[in-house]
């Protein structure tokens, strides 16, 4: 792979700075400087001395967080405001114009514009996507509802599977038939389109999913069905399974279609709405963060839906990454805890890890990514475990007395009862608050205030009368049971992936996720925990960091040890040339362009693959023998064992093209007029220690803190219990260290 640009070095800047923001353009303007930057070729035009800058928009349960950095000079800003649900869009020009007038940026200035958006997954478990259809073979309008034999609990006999997207009623048939090896067995009857068009007009359909059997061997029924559909359906949107996902397995398929289709309309309104109303401050066209770790321009988004399901989380693994490889930290294990989940990932060797694997819109006892619960979508998307844990997530007692934390969360509206918003039960940031870690001037920088008697109201009602305990007990209680939930969730990408979590350092972000690390570090015996930059908009600065990315995938089934090279070189070629057609179309310059091959690979005698890397250049025998030997490897690791004389069957090959941004450095830079320190009572073991408070904006570097300790900023609290010891590291970064 290429070298990428040399490393551009940035810090955390005051927020008060530089003239006042650019004022707002009339339609008129706006328009032409939009229809401007869509041609081909644009390039941002700045005036003499002034900067360029990347801005990054997350939403998240309680907060929406806006990250900018300054190119030349590598300066982080941040604005951080309430998120505003129904309508998110509110939440993210609020934060935008805060920050571009807080930091004086003219928004001519601004080179990308990337956002993290949940419209996809909220959809999902809301069940509020569009009036969808579904075409098939006929025969197999039913395959939706059949499903896998995956259950999510394996002894209860009565649990229900999910929900079905596109009900019976909207799912029509066509006669025709292609065959396992691609033929045409029944050829499309044409006769029958007019009829099939009617009934889905009649059915009040915005948009329609087709997935015909084996159309990723031979597309052309479905492509002539999409062709006819579309022609006589102008206002339905249409996602052929051909377009969306041409891989082996038929129910995968269809789920990732109809998956497009039911959340299609939902998204080409949000994204409209948000690019037009962007566009009327001047920014730059919008890209959206993709599940796989890369950003995509609108109209991919559009195409395929599904591939931004997992859109925020994601751009913090890969802000992680970027850290861990500035530390030297190969083996990095992710926590993003906010208001309203706790997200887990783990980055092995420099590497996140990305998964095809998924399931959306599921989940038991508000863990999601629980097999048979949700809607599969063959799709790249960051491993991630999640779990109902975050800020805001309601602590609540159980007919039997159990205390339970999650799934529900008061979000950001009421919030929790700290906030003095109405939120009236008690949630895990009001516990923190009781415990002493988190204090009533320090949440964003004070503009939240904080009313500690209504938390304690809060548990004091709902958890700690309830369980005979004390106000101070209670919360102590909350903060156990949450901290269980999130270990579990460590476990599920570090241990039930074959790694060792003492082998890791844990990276801890998210508004809460550095409250709560060095407990979950100390349950699972990780040696360290780092706390990079601005971990409250981490991953807002994970979405300006990343690069432009697609992934293509293609079923080639094949012995590895018999197959011609040249028929999977061929298969590669053209997905190559796809691929650096659109990075062309992009404009993104040949020496940022990068290639990552892999494909499924599995055992003879096995349902299911494992995806490998496989080695650049040209495809010969040696390649195969490698991308052979590289499977045996996956598989001794994931599973424990191998069998090299096994023969190894390739089923998909997959390509990941990448347009590379030039490398970033995140530093915070001290700012010793900023130092302050203070002194409050927190809660450790179960007993009260006095506890040094300290600011971490004015902490030199090479500063140390022994523990007890919270320090505060503007985004995030990060506490350092008894025992452990916080240094102050290069660029900034806090390292937090066991028995040091």
């Amino acid at each position: 792979m290429e070298a990428l640009p040399g490393w551009q070095r940035f810090h955390r800047g005051s927020r008060a700075v530089g003239p006042a923001a650019s004022p707002a353009l009339d339609p008129a303007t706006a328009a032409r400087k939009a229809a401007c930057r869509t041609a081909p070729g644009f390039r941002p035009r700045r005036g003499i001395g002034a900067m360029a800058w990347r801005i990054g928009v997350d939403i998240g349960g309680t907060f929406t967080d806006v990250a900018m950095v300054e190119e030349a000079t590598g300066r982080i800003a941040v604005a951080k405001v309430l998120t505003t649900p129904p309508d998110f869009g509110q939440g993210v020009l609020d934060g935008l114009r805060q920050g571009l007038a807080e930091q004086g940026i003219d928004a001519a200035a601004v080179t990308l514009l990337s956002h993290a958006t949940t419209v996809v997954t909220n959809a999902l478990l809301e069940h509020k996507g569009a009036t969808a259809a579904f075409v098939s073979t006929r025969g197999f309008r039913d395959v939706l509802e059949l499903r896998r034999s995956a259950r999510a609990d394996l002894y209860d006999l009565f649990q229900d599977g999910p929900s079905v997207l596109i009900p019976r009623r909207r799912r029509f048939e066509i006669t025709e038939r292609i065959d396992a090896q691609g033929q045409v067995v029944t050829p499309m009857a044409e006769d029958e389109v007019p009829a099939l068009v009617d009934a889905i007009r009649a059915s009040g359909a915005e948009t329609v999913g087709v997935s015909l059997l084996f159309s990723f061997l031979n597309d052309a029924h479905e492509r002539r069905l999409g062709d006819r559909l579309r022609s006589a359906l102008p206002g339905v949107q249409v996602f052929l399974s051909s377009e969306v996902l041409p891989e082996i397995r038929e129910y995968e398929r269809a789920s990732t279609t109809a998956v497009c289709a039911y959340v299609g309309p939902l998204l080409e309104g949000y994204l409209a709405r948000l690019q037009a109303a962007t566009g009327t401050l001047g920014l730059p066209p919008l890209h959206v963060m993709g599940s796989g770790g890369g950003v995509l321009d609108v109209a991919e988004c559009l195409r395929m839906p599904a591939a931004i399901v997992e859109s925020g989380p994601a751009a913090g693994v890969v802000a992680a990454a970027l850290v861990g490889e500035q530390l030297g930290l190969p083996n990095i294990l992710s926590f993003d805890m906010g208001g309203t989940t706790a997200k887990a990932s783990v980055i092995a060797d420099g590497e996140v890890t990305v998964t095809a694997e998924y399931e959306v819109g599921g989940g038991v006892n508000g863990k999601r990514f629980i097999a048979g619960t949700g809607h599969p979508i063959r799709v790249p998307v960051v491993d991630l475990a999640e779990v109902s844990a975050g800020g805001g997530s309601i602590a609540w007692v159980d007919p039997g007395g159990a205390l339970k934390v999650g799934p529900h969360s008061a979000g950001a509206m009421p919030g929790p009862a700290a906030y003095g918003r109405g939120g009236t039960k008690p949630t895990v940031t009001d516990a923190n608050i009781l415990l002493g870690y988190l204090d009533s001037g320090a949440l964003l920088d004070g503009r939240l205030r904080i009313d500690r008697a209504a938390a304690e109201r809060a548990v004091a009602g709902h958890v700690a009368g309830p369980l005979g305990l004390s106000v101070t007990e209670a919360a102590a209680r909350i903060i156990e049971v949450v901290n269980a939930n999130m270990c579990d969730a460590l476990r599920i990408v570090s241990i039930e992936r074959g790694h060792d979590p003492r082998e890791f350092s844990l990276m801890a972000f998210g508004g809460a996720g550095p409250v709560h690390a060095a407990f979950l570090a100390e349950e699972l015996q990780v040696p360290e925990v780092v706390v990079p930059p601005a971990p409250g908009a981490f991953s807002a600065l994970g979405l300006v960091a990343t690069d432009l990315r697609r992934d293509f995938s293609r079923t080639l089934y094949a012995a590895l040890d018999s197959v011609d090279p040249a028929r999977v070189a061929d298969a590669v070629a053209a997905m190559e040339a796809e691929g650096l057609a659109m990075l062309r179309a992009a404009g993104v310059p040949e020496a940022r362009w990068a290639l990552l091959r892999q494909a499924d690979c599995r055992y003879g005698r096995q349902a299911y693959e494992l995806t490998v890397p496989m080695q650049d250049g040209p495809v010969t025998a040696e390649t195969l023998r490698a991308l052979s030997g590289a499977f045996h490897a996956k598989h001794a690791q994931t599973y424990g064992h191998a069998n090299e004389k096994e023969p190894v069957q390739m089923v998909n090959l997959r390509l990941t093209v990448l347009g590379r941004q030039p490398r970033l450095a995140l530093a915070q830079a001290s700012r010793p007029g900023a130092a302050r320190e203070g002194e409050r009572t927190a809660w450790f073991g179960g007993r009260p220690h006095p506890t040094r408070i300290l600011w971490r904006d004015g902490l030199p570097p090479g500063a140390a803190i022994a523990g007890p300790a919270v320090i505060e900023a503007l985004d995030s609290t990060t506490v350092v219990p008894p025992g452990w010891t916080a240094g102050v590291a290069e660029h900034g970064m806090l390292r937090l260290a066991r028995g040091a």
